[in-house]
């Protein structure tokens, strides 16, 4: 093994920061996410992976609100989605206090991308192990962006990550189309992640997270759509699951 995969702030001669190849690998064994824009939504789905039987699955969560318009999935290293979503929470509470309003979505990635960038060339810290795929629906519509260990981000149509990213994304690349809306945008989701999962997919088996426009009344009693960010309840995810059948 090359000293320069050793370190983190010194390139290799190929160009290249081993540390971060190697976080990328972290991400690579890590369970699937997949993520899928409609024309009204946003939706995010993985599968609700647990160590051992014995391990209480209603204290394990992936799919995480950041604020009330945007939520998160993460395949990788769990500490270090923690600390990265309690970074992100405390970004959107700043916004909120100062502007009175939910934060953009772009905003937030770009601060979360920031955090992940500084761990790539200081010394005496790693690169975080984990990809995101970040969820949001504001004034601009519903958005979908992916952050990995390097501080990269984009928008996406759909995407996956996790160890089964590879053959997610071919299937994506077949099923996707411009004009899914929320609920077709659930189903593909939901099958695109049933091919690369092995035995059976039940409703406290996978987690589903939706970003959409919800009517509401705000306080002075008028009618207005409201950006919003919720996890599925194991019951819905149960009927979605039967309509597949």
């Amino acid at each position: 093994m090359s000293s320069y995969s050793f370190s983190l702030t010194t390139f290799s001669p190929s160009g290249k920061l081993g540390q971060i190849e190697h976080a990328l690998t972290a991400v690579a064994q890590g369970v699937t996410a997949i993520g899928i824009k409609a024309t009204n939504g946003v939706v995010i789905v993985t599968e609700k992976k647990t160590p051992s039987f014995l391990v209480d699955d209603s204290t394990l969560v992936k799919v995480s609100p950041i604020s009330a318009n945007i939520g998160m999935v993460y395949a990788g290293m769990g500490p270090d989605a923690r600390v990265l979503l309690d970074r992100a929470r405390k970004s959107a509470q700043e916004y909120k206090r100062i502007y009175a309003e939910e934060p953009p979505t772009l905003m937030l990635v770009k601060e979360v991308a920031s955090v992940m960038q500084e761990y790539t060339q200081s010394g005496g810290v790693r690169p975080f192990g984990v990809s995101l795929l970040i969820a949001g629906i504001d004034e601009t519509g519903p958005t979908l962006y992916q952050v990995d260990p390097s501080g990269s981000y984009w928008a996406w149509k759909a995407s996956a990550i996790g160890k089964n990213m590879v053959n997610a994304k071919t299937f994506l690349e077949k099923r996707y189309a411009p004009t899914m809306e929320i609920e077709d945008a659930v189903y593909t989701a939901i099958l695109t992640l049933k091919e690369g999962i092995e035995g059976l997919v039940t409703e406290s088996s996978i987690e589903i997270g939706i970003a959409q426009q919800v009517e509401t009344i705000n306080r002075d009693g008028d009618k207005v759509s409201v950006g919003t960010f919720r996890s599925l309840s194991a019951g819905e995810i149960k009927d979605y699951l039967a309509n597949l059948a």
